[in-house]
């Protein structure tokens, strides 16, 4: 089986160097097609990081196996690492934290073992990286969470779950604050735990979540979480383990897989053969579970299990009375422990079962779209505006222009109501959301709304404009603070 190989930036060609040295020790039947991306093809023009003949490569072999990379700063281009899991809609990002015997954290020295599995969104959200300039004062950041995609990164997380003989799924969230977006993420995990209903599945508050995974980590098994969210809890897990060297990263798509390591490239350190390549190479071991290599990736995992409990460690962990090996020697003491069994969490030996990880080729984009039960009616609009002026002359301008189908019924700055009714102490910005709805609730079309906003950019530059949808008797809009 053939897979595309990037060795990052940074310490990244170190790293992946020892890793794919651990997989040749072991046989591992794999063939690797080494491909361009990173800073240094920033660099040369490509503003993707990726070279097209890398991209054809990776969509080709259907598995990437990624050191990591940095992103050049200051010149307006996206992440590589953010692109990659968009371009090929790798929907879920799976990362498993587990206590390691030999890495000594707080929770280690109490006893407390830990093993939860985080899924995180891995397309949507505030990620999308969609920004605007709305005044000179105000940014926006559009953030969208859709049904289709919310389903496909849930419905992965549950088999995950089930496979995993968990003893419960959690979905972390903020739908008490952002109460479509995230209450819609929230409404899919609880359609989907109804078809698996031998799993305890259950909902937290995002900041809740946090407090209580530095208190009791334990109490939890799988979790998961929109993008944002998911990013920063992931961290927050590997930090309870002993940090980002420690944590294996998995994108999972139906059609393309990126493995990855993704703590920095530490540049301050290349070159001088002493990084800890731990995560690249349980990230690799994932990887190799993933395409059915199933023998290989337990005898690998038990070495560097062993491995650790052993007390040899790299200059970034471990005894500090004892002497540190570089990465070299870090990955020849795991190849000089295969066959032995670590003391706590052996993996069991399964033969491998390798399959394929590309199994068909696309001729076009695959449309998401769920079914819509009750048709949708425009019943308003909400015109976000630029303005120095006060609510009420804001609103005497408005009211001038509402016509015979709207009627103004509130004024927002900043998400808070400031007429009809408000308060003096509500600081402004030069930007206003003003809401129509319509008159005696009579259904509206996009033409009264363009006429609507024809004749308010008479008097106000309108910045963006959103519809206000109903389906059913169900509001497809939010209401402002105070409103």
């Amino acid at each position: 089986m053939k897979i595309a190989v990037a060795k990052g930036d940074g310490i990244g060609p170190e790293i992946m160097e020892a890793v794919l040295k651990i997989f040749e020790a072991n046989r591992v039947p794999l063939e690797y097609e080494f491909v361009e991306m990173g800073k240094w093809v920033f660099d040369k023009g490509y503003n993707n990081g990726m070279t097209p003949e890398a991209k054809q490569t990776i969509e080709t072999l259907g598995l990437l196996f990624k050191g990591p990379m940095e992103t050049p700063k200051g010149k307006g281009v996206k992440s590589i690492n953010v692109t990659a899991r968009k371009t090929w809609n790798t929907y879920a990002n799976e990362r498993v934290f587990q206590t390691l015997h030999g890495v000594e954290t707080v929770f280690s020295k109490a006893g407390i073992p830990i093993n939860i599995t985080v899924v995180r969104e891995n397309i949507e959200d505030t990620y999308g990286g969609i920004e605007h300039m709305l005044t000179h004062d105000v940014a926006l950041s559009r953030r969208f969470i859709t049904r289709p995609g919310s389903l496909q990164l849930i419905h992965y997380a549950f088999e995950l779950a089930k496979q995993k003989n968990a003893r419960r799924i959690t979905c972390g969230h903020k739908a008490n604050i952002m109460k479509i977006t995230d209450g819609l993420f929230l409404e899919c995990f609880y359609e989907v735990a109804k078809e698996y209903p031998q799993l305890k599945a259950d909902d937290v508050i995002v900041d809740d979540l946090c407090m209580k995974l530095v208190t009791r980590p334990d109490l939890f098994d799988v979790v998961v979480l929109t993008n944002l969210q998911g990013d920063i809890v992931s961290d927050l897990c590997a930090g309870l383990v002993g940090g980002l060297g420690f944590a294996p990263s998995a994108n999972i798509g139906d059609h393309i897989s990126i493995f990855e390591a993704v703590h920095g490239t530490a540049p301050d350190i290349a070159g001088k053969n002493i990084a800890n390549p731990t995560a690249l190479l349980l990230s690799g071991i994932s990887m190799l579970r993933h395409v059915g290599l199933t023998e290989n990736a337990a005898i690998i995992e038990n070495a560097l299990l062993y491995t650790l409990e052993t007390g040899v460690h790299t200059g970034d962990f471990g005894d500090k009375t004892k002497p540190s090996v570089n990465t070299t020697q870090f990955a020849e003491a795991i190849i000089s422990n295969f066959g032995k069994q670590p003391q706590s969490n052996a993996k069991k030996v399964i033969p491998n079962m390798p399959g394929t990880p590309a199994p068909f080729k696309l001729e076009k984009n695959p449309m998401m779209i769920s079914k819509e039960i009750v048709n949708e009616k425009i019943v308003g609009v909400d015109l976000f505006i630029e303005s120095g002026e006060q609510p009420d002359a804001i609103a005497q301008k408005c009211q001038r222009h509402a016509g015979v189908k709207f009627k103004l019924v509130n004024i927002s700055n900043r998400g808070t109501q400031v007429w009809p009714t408000g308060s003096v102490y509500t600081n402004l910005v030069n930007q206003y959301n003003v809401r129509f709805e319509s008159l005696d609730d009579e259904e509206l079309n996009q033409h009264d709304v363009i006429g609507l906003y024809v004749s308010m950019s008479g008097n106000f530059k309108i910045c963006s404009l959103e519809l206000l949808n109903m389906w059913g008797d169900k509001r497809g809009y939010s209401l402002a603070q105070g409103q």
